[in-house]
């Protein structure tokens, strides 16, 4: 569909300095500030010695990044009327967006907390966010966070990555530095350990992707059958050929599950992480846990029965599936309802799926039906591991099976790594 653009205003271009940090919890609020000039300057709440600090490269745009360029000025979108597969489904008011993805760096000490310090001119109706996540040994990588950070537990690595956004063609940002900064804040108690679980499960509505050959949130072309899903949220979405935040999706009944990694925004919302609990979600507080808002919309005419961009909500959509998740992982033949558990939010041990899409058994042979499969860079809950058939893969010959959350078995042989902890023998 082509993108329909409103009348620009005249935008008086500003020198925006933003003190932005990225919030893995709940933490201190940031307030807005307005200046004479027009500018607007956040501060991220509280202070303390650095252990760490360095600047983000934004003069490398390279295979994970998005719509956006490295100019003499600073990093701008490349193309400001192009949008994502999801925006390409909006009308007027969705708007344009570019993304430059860091490289992950190690800190010469685990870290609590992470502030970034961002300098850029952003006219009126473009943004600059920067978000940050951290990687936690034993449970792996954060959700992305906007905010101050401060990490329930200590972080070994971090990643940041500069989103920009563009109402009109002219709204485009320049975005001339990111400074960060890694150290240590007090966290308060800790939770007590719970039971290793696969993570948080909801019942949602699906729809199909389709789209193919158009260019998801995180950079990838759309292929036929594509092995992948979107939610409605950015804390969320991996770069491309990693499988960071992955989820289960499986029939009501259970007779089929599949896992996938989140390569996409939407449907409807890009602002509703609606399965974190309320101090956590981004947007849409009110409503309970786990209810996207386009079903409250859909069902209940929150909001007025339209999405964050104005758009009246057509289905109750939670999740959107890629046609290989939605036709050979699941066999659906129409939009339905799925159990989808959201993976990173667990504690068991995980394995990385090298190579797919992989069938997943319902014993520890070839010999037992599939019920289901998991796509390449998935990463899928492993509860213990038994022996059976002897398979030869692409990462070693073995007859170890890992039996998975959902009580069905995956091949060792495709398992390129194993984190989060030491799998026991079933």
């Amino acid at each position: 569909m082509k993108r329909i653009h409103r009348p620009v205003r005249t935008a008086l271009l500003a020198l925006l300095t933003v003190t932005l940090a990225a919030a893995l919890l709940p933490t201190a609020s940031v307030a807005p500030a307005a200046t004479a000039s027009g500018a607007l300057t956040l501060t991220a709440a509280g202070s303390a010695a650095a252990t760490d600090r360095w600047t983000l490269d934004l003069s490398v745009v390279d295979g994970d990044d998005v719509n956006v360029r490295s100019t003499p000025a600073g990093l701008r979108l490349r193309d400001a009327t192009a949008g994502t597969a999801r925006a390409a489904l909006g009308p007027l008011g969705t708007p344009a967006e570019g993304m430059l993805v860091g490289t992950p760096r190690t800190l010469p000490r685990p870290a609590t907390r992470v502030h970034a310090d961002v300098t850029a001119r952003v006219p009126a109706g473009g943004a600059v966010e920067v978000e940050v996540r951290g990687w936690r040994t034993s449970g792996g990588w954060t959700e992305w966070r906007t905010g101050t950070a401060v990490f329930d537990r200590p972080v070994t690595r971090v990643q940041a990555r500069v989103v920009l956004t563009a109402r009109d063609p002219r709204a485009v940002a320049t975005v001339r530095a990111v400074r960060l900064t890694a150290d240590s804040a007090a966290t308060g108690p800790r939770a007590a350990a719970a039971a290793a679980t696969p993570g948080i499960t909801y019942r949602v509505f699906a729809t199909r992707i389709g789209l193919v050959g158009e260019v998801t949130a995180n950079g990838r072309t759309i292929q036929p059958r594509d092995h992948f899903v979107a939610l409605p949220s950015r804390r969320a979405l991996a770069p491309d050929d990693t499988g960071d935040y992955t989820v289960r999706v499986c029939t009501t009944n259970g007779s089929r599950c599949t896992y996938a990694p989140v390569w996409d925004v939407g449907p409807w919302n890009t602002r509703d992480d609606y399965w974190n609990p309320s101090a956590v979600r981004e947007n849409w507080k009110d409503l309970p846990r786990g209810r996207p808002e386009a079903q409250a919309a859909y069902q209940n005419g929150y909001h007025g029965g339209r999405d964050q961009f104005g758009r009246v909500v057509r289905n109750p959509a939670g999740i959107d599936l890629a046609d290989g998740t939605f036709w050979d992982g699941l066999r659906l033949t129409t939009n339905a309802w799925v159990d989808v558990a959201y993976l990173w939010t667990g504690s068991e041990p995980h394995g990385v799926v090298g190579d797919g899409p992989l069938n997943i058994r319902a014993g520890a042979s070839t010999a037992y039906a599939s019920v289901g499969l998991a796509a390449r860079h998935a990463i899928v809950p492993i509860q213990c591991y038994a022996t059976g058939q002897t398979v030869a893969g692409p990462y070693r010959t073995t007859n170890r099976w890992n039996r998975l959350a959902t009580g069905q078995f995956v091949s060792h042989a495709y398992i390129s790594a194993v984190y989060g902890g030491t799998v026991p023998r079933c």
